[in-house]
Formats: structure tokens, sequence, C-alpha cells
């Protein structure tokens, strides 16, 4: 890949990521990126490298539809946002960190358990895992630790079932997993990163000898057995799915509680009308974009776009939330409205690398969302949401507590 000889650099680049001081809106400086008229903005990384940062939806598509764009997060000049992600650099990516066609053919190797009609069948196991953690939560009484209790043990289980991995192993999964994608620590997130590789080699060699249930057993038996992938890799893409499978969606159904609870009217209608879950589900991907630094990129070539030239080895940085609030694209953005269009938002990013378990994921936030506020219909905030501890915007947007009674 070619690399630029001379690195972005303006003195007109401020920092980047920024911090929320609200669950559910823009930081002040994301807001001011996106209310400038330009679709590009050098931004300054944590170790003093510039970037851009697309601040228009429609140029945040086209850029991630471009094949000069690479997500290949080795690459020297990728544009990362943290020192827990260098210090992640060490490995073969999982299949979202390749570009095609490689990235295709290790996607089709789990593709079909993600299927609309393979996750439309999955209907019935979801509603009883939710209801059953929403048994014991109501049994034990208020408060509770919404995080705890129920927002962050439901999607655990669900892709400990889809994948095959022992829900019985999920206290030591969802603690490695938080340090992975939360450490401030370079050290902390490699020793989390190597824990998970060592717990899922040695699941992979249980699973050899004695095949079981879901999808990792039969990656095992099928692709790894005849040769189609190598252990390093299945390993890799294994992790990538149980994290992504419950942090992600932990993260929606918190803050997508705190949301609905904040603006009552909003809520009130999503009750009186649970035709709108659908619709509510996307508007809350759209207005909360947990996964707001996702789609980095490197160009591989120079790129010139809505009249900015991106250089080769350039940074690129899709920022959900500030594209998701383009005012030319949705009307009102900072206005949290259930009863928008609001599917073609970029949560789950576009094109090639869009989310390889969206239907997953609304899937599990509609049944949630109607179960929790059917079930306990004076389900409050125990402490105020400006009390609430916020994750930063280096990781997963989201809260490790949610206080609530009822």
């Amino acid at each position: 890949m070619t690399e630029t000889s001379a690195p972005l650099r303006t003195t007109d680049a401020p920092a980047f990521p920024s911090n929320r001081t609200c669950p559910y809106q823009l930081p002040a400086s994301y807001a001011r990126l996106r209310d400038e008229p330009d679709a590009l903005r050098a931004v300054t990384l944590y170790d003093g490298r510039q970037a851009w940062v697309v601040t228009k939806h429609e140029t945040a598509r086209k850029l991630l539809a471009d094949p000069r764009l690479s997500s290949d997060r080795n690459h020297p000049t990728f544009p990362l946002t943290s020192p827990r992600l260098e210090a992640l650099r060490d490995r073969r990516p999982a299949f979202i960190g390749m570009d095609p066609p490689e990235h295709g053919k290790r996607r089709r190797m789990t593709i079909s358990e993600f299927t609309v009609k393979r996750i439309k069948g999955m209907r019935p196991d979801v509603e009883r895992i939710v209801h059953g953690f929403l048994d014991e939560m109501l049994a034990a009484g208020p408060p509770a630790d919404l995080v705890s209790r129920f927002a962050l043990p439901v999607p655990s289980m669900v892709i400990c079932r889809l994948l095959g991995v022992p829900y019985a192993d999920h206290d030591f999964f969802q603690d490695a997993s938080r340090r992975l994608v939360q450490s401030t620590d370079a050290a902390d997130a490699a020793g989390a990163r190597d824990d998970l590789e060592r717990y899922l080699d040695e699941l992979i060699t249980g699973l050899a000898a004695e095949p079981g249930p879901g999808l990792l057993s039969a990656l095992v038996h099928r692709q790894l057995a005849e040769g189609a992938t190598d252990r390093e890799e299945l390993i890799s893409n294994a992790m990538l799915l149980l994290i992504a499978g419950h942090e992600t969606t932990a993260s929606m159904t918190s803050l997508s509680v705190i949301t609905l609870l904040d603006h009552p009217d909003q809520l009130a209608a999503l009750r009186a009308d649970p035709a709108l879950v659908p619709g509510a589900v996307e508007e809350l991907l759209r207005y909360l974009a947990i996964a707001d630094i996702a789609g980095g990129r490197v160009a591989t070539a120079d790129i010139e776009i809505d009249g900015q030239l991106i250089r080769a080895g350039e940074g690129v940085i899709v920022t959900n939330s500030i594209a998701n609030r383009d005012a030319d694209v949705f009307r009102d953005p900072d206005t949290f409205d259930i009863h928008r269009s609001a599917r073609h938002h970029l949560a789950f990013g576009y094109g090639v690398h869009q989310c390889l378990g969206q239907n997953l994921a609304r899937l599990e936030l509609e049944i949630i969302l109607t179960a929790l506020f059917e079930r306990i219909p004076t389900l409050r905030l125990a402490t105020p949401v400006e009390r609430l501890e916020l994750r930063p915007g280096t990781t997963i947007q989201g809260v490790n507590e949610l206080p609530v009674t009822w």
C-alpha cells in the first residue's frame, strides 16, 4: 500500500475524539464540526497524528463504499484513536480489518448465521431469554442495576447460544471484553486480548474433540478441518463475534432506556402503539450511534471528494454520531422522534463492511424494549441523567451502571 510522503498537517485540527456529557447528545465539539460547511475536517489524534473526520452523511456513504479506502488496521498510518488500539496491532485482524476480496471470502464463512430468515427463527428463544432475566430482576425487587441484571446478560446469553460458547463462562468473557474495549491502558487491553485468545483456543480444542451446537463448532469441523481457515484466524473472528455480539447491544439497551425515560412523550407514544417499535429502534440507532468511531479507514490512493483532496496514506474516520445528525438528511437532527423515517442511518456502517449482526441487534432491541416497558410500566431512573458516569469517546458509548427502580 502507498503511504503519503507528507503526513496531513494543519494548525487548525482540534483534538479527537471527545467525550459525551449527555448520554444521547453530541459533544459540543462534534456539534461544531457538524455545523461547519466542509464535509471533511482535519483533527488531531491522541498520538499527535492528524486524520480526516467525515461530517456529512452522503460523503460518509460515498467514502465507506470507496475501494480506495482500506480497513487494514495494521497499515502503518491507519488512524488509531487510543493507545489501546495500538497495543492490538500485532495480531492478524478479524475480517472487519480486511479488504476485498479477502474480506468477502472470510465474511461469507459466518454470514449464513445472520440472515433475516435465520434471525427471525431465533425470536422465540430471544423472547424466552429476555423474559427470563426480567423474571429474575422483578423477583429480586427494586432498586436494580439495569446493566448487570438485564442489559448485559440478555445479549451475552443470546450470542453464547448462537456461537455455542458456554454461558457459564459469561463473567469471565464479559470482564475480559470490557477491559479490551474500554481500557485506557495498552498493557491491560493486550492482557485482556490474551486471556480471551487462550479461552477460545481451549474451547476450539474441546469442540474439535467433541462437536457441539452453535456456529463455532460448525466452523471448527467445516472451515478449520477442511483448511479453509486456520486456528489464529478462527480465534480472531470468534472473538470479534463474541465481543460485538454482547457489548454493543448491551450499550444500546441501557442508552435506549435512558433516552426513552428522558423523553416521556415518545415513550408514551411507543407504549400506546407497539407497531411503532421497529421505527423507534431505527431512530434510537441513529440518535445514539454507540459505535461512534468504528469507521476508521486509510487511503490507498489520492481521493478527491466534495472539494477536498485526501492523499494516499492519510487516515479517514467516519464518525457515526456526526453523520447521523446531518440536517440535510434528518430534519431537526438533535430531536429524538420515533415517528421519523431513520432507516438510512449509518449506525451499522455502510458498504461491504456493514455490520454482520445488524438483523440480530434489531431483533433483540425490539424484544427487549417491548418486554421491559410492558412488564415494568413504572420503570424510572434511580440516578439523575446528569449524574450517570459515561464511557469515554474512545470506546463504545454507554454506561457501565444504570440504577433503576419501579
